[in-house]
């Protein structure tokens, strides 16, 4: 059964003498539990080949620019002035630039054979291939003397280039391994806290409450909540993947927001402006569902008049955006605020646990905003907005 077409569950509460008022437990997802983190298939790519994955355009910026500050701070040595100096960067970057790129995208299309290989030729074939990079670069500015009939090449002319180009290789892969060593725990511990946001077992009591309650007013749509919370069990509980379609992730928010609707009734109005052609793109599973819980949790469940979710999603050029967005209670409405009289602040653990999944996914093509921002720009509201944006190709 597909839960979009279940109008019932989008139509709001049952209010038959209270009783629904079981779901009216605090959230459902928990960020803390017990568990051990699956195995999933983690990268796309094998652990060992991830490490030389430079195909990401953060990584080739980051290689580019150390290779430039390299060059820059080592033609300063031996310039006569700022004039001099210029023309000896230009000249070379016009040796390094084209060494460089070689060297990477060598690495790029060897990155599975040389995952597969040990330590030792690793560091030989990486070092070995800046080297040879490194001469390339070389030779095709020579090239371009010789036929100005400046200068013949020397093969010591090539002993520099090629030492420079093997240890800037070695410094290379030495930082792609810290790197992939770094991101390795961060992993884990993402896969971890994704599991542990799996659904909280008074979730599952509550819910299965209400559908008691519905049997005896509506069987219709105890039946609907019964085969929608076993569907979004089966989605939450199946073994997870790094990724995933942001298509999948909006229906599982889809059947999450609608489940919560009848918890809350009027009290919560769920907008979606979803773009489909930004189904395809690919995102870490998880993505959207906290953040809708983050929204229901903070804008509509310490509201008692209620509130408003807005989900949207779009693409534009090469470029997905998803925008998820929730009101805010005033803070002069006293029942809006605990006992303390100040108004409650989560911890920003779904927000953490999603900007860090999906910058390792994406790296600094990901974008990650959260602002407060007025509802419009003569009303006193305030809604709470997060933005995303990554790219809308099949593969990161």
């Amino acid at each position: 059964m597909d839960f979009k077409d279940k109008d019932s569950l989008a139509s709001g509460v049952v209010a038959h003498d209270g009783a629904i008022d079981p779901l009216r437990a605090p959230t459902m997802w928990a960020v803390t539990g017990d568990g051990d983190a699956p195995k999933g298939r983690g990268l796309m790519l094998g652990d060992g080949a991830a490490t030389f994955d430079v195909c990401h355009v953060g990584v080739v910026l980051r290689v580019l620019l150390g290779v430039q500050a390299v060059l820059w701070l080592a033609t300063l040595y031996d310039s006569a002035g700022p004039v001099d100096w210029l023309m000896r960067w230009g000249q070379g970057s016009a040796v390094a630039l084209p060494g460089c790129l070689l060297w990477l995208v060598g690495v790029c299309g060897a990155r599975r054979w040389l995952g597969r290989r040990g330590a030792s030729t690793q560091w030989a074939a990486v070092v070995l291939w800046g080297a040879l990079s490194a001469a390339y670069g070389h030779v095709q500015f020579w090239l371009m003397d010789w036929w100005l009939g400046q200068q013949s090449l020397a093969p010591w002319a090539l002993v520099a280039p090629m030492a420079t180009g093997a240890a800037l290789a070695a410094v290379c892969l030495a930082w792609l391994r810290q790197r992939q060593g770094r991101t390795d725990p961060a992993q884990v511990q993402a896969r971890l806290v994704e599991l542990q946001a799996r659904i909280r077992p008074h979730f599952l009591f509550n819910t299965l409450n209400t559908a008691i309650a519905l049997v005896q007013v509506d069987p219709d749509r105890a039946e609907a909540v019964l085969e929608d919370l076993a569907e979004l069990f089966r989605r939450a509980l199946a073994s997870p993947e790094t990724h995933s379609s942001l298509a999948d992730e909006v229906e599982l928010a889809r059947r999450y927001l609608g489940i919560e609707q009848l918890r809350f009734g009027e009290r919560l109005s769920v907008n979606w402006h979803v773009d489909e052609s930004a189904g395809a793109a690919l995102v870490p599973t998880l993505l959207l569902q906290p953040l809708v819980e983050n929204a229901v949790k903070h804008g509509v469940e310490s509201d008692p008049q209620g509130g408003w979710v807005r989900v949207e999603a779009s693409r534009k050029g090469g470029r997905v955006v998803v925008t998820v967005s929730n009101s805010v209670p005033s803070p002069l409405d006293p029942a809006a605020a605990p006992a303390s009289g100040t108004p409650r602040r989560g911890h920003g653990i779904a927000l953490r646990n999603v900007r860090q999944r999906l910058l390792l996914m994406h790296d600094v093509q990901a974008e990650f905003e959260t602002a407060l921002r007025p509802v419009s720009p003569d009303a006193g509201q305030h809604c709470f907005v997060v933005r995303l944006s990554f790219p809308a190709g099949g593969t990161p």
